[in-house]
């Protein structure tokens, strides 16, 4: 049965919501066409007529998934637009977020998988790594003749270090210990 046009773009980005997720969860090797597309309810074959590649599929993949988290960062600055550092430091380098291991930061999650694919995969991270510094460096501002930039660089490094140290370990109290150090050393930081 033929697929109408309308419904062949939403399959489409059902694939690319679903491939998200689980590249996020599983990495841009841990999981095959054939579930990526059971994910998604489509057959394998569907895959073909939707994209040209797996790797065409894992740079949009990736392009939502860092999409996704600039909205879940703007969600927490418009929850608290008085202090939006500290609402994004509340929500990113705590326990819940280190557990969103489908959800969470792609950068996280995804970053060193990221660094061996294609130039197009990299774009999709780098343009919503130069979002996340964006929006810090708009917070953060100049201090002692410090560039925004460079300082937003530093906190970015420093929070998803510290949400990727947390993943790696299987303590809960040496996790929660990173999240916390970074927490202190990025609201220091800011305050210097």
């Amino acid at each position: 049965m033929r697929v109408s046009r309308t419904q062949a773009a939403e399959n489409r980005q059902a694939v690319i919501n679903v491939a998200s997720r689980l590249f996020r969860e599983r990495g841009f090797d841990g999981i095959g066409l054939k579930d990526l597309m059971k994910g998604a309810g489509l057959t394998q074959g569907a895959f073909y007529k939707q994209f040209a590649s797996k790797d065409d599929l894992a740079a949009q993949a990736s392009r939502r998934a860092m999409e996704s988290a600039t909205h879940r960062w703007s969600a927490a600055t418009a929850a608290n637009p008085e202090n939006p550092l500290d609402a994004v430091i509340s929500f990113y380098l705590s326990m819940d977020h280190r557990e969103e291991k489908m959800d969470g930061c792609p950068v996280v999650a995804l970053g060193s998988d990221a660094a061996r694919q294609s130039a197009d995969v990299k774009a999709s991270f780098e343009a919503g790594i130069k979002n996340y510094l964006e929006m810090l460096g708009s917070w953060v501002g100049e201090a002692d003749g410090d560039e925004a930039g460079s300082k937003a660089m530093a906190i970015l490094s420093t929070m998803v270090g510290a949400v990727l140290l947390s993943r790696v370990v299987n303590d809960p109290g040496l996790a929660q210990a990173f999240l916390d150090a970074a927490t202190d050393q990025v609201r220091e930081a800011v305050t210097a």
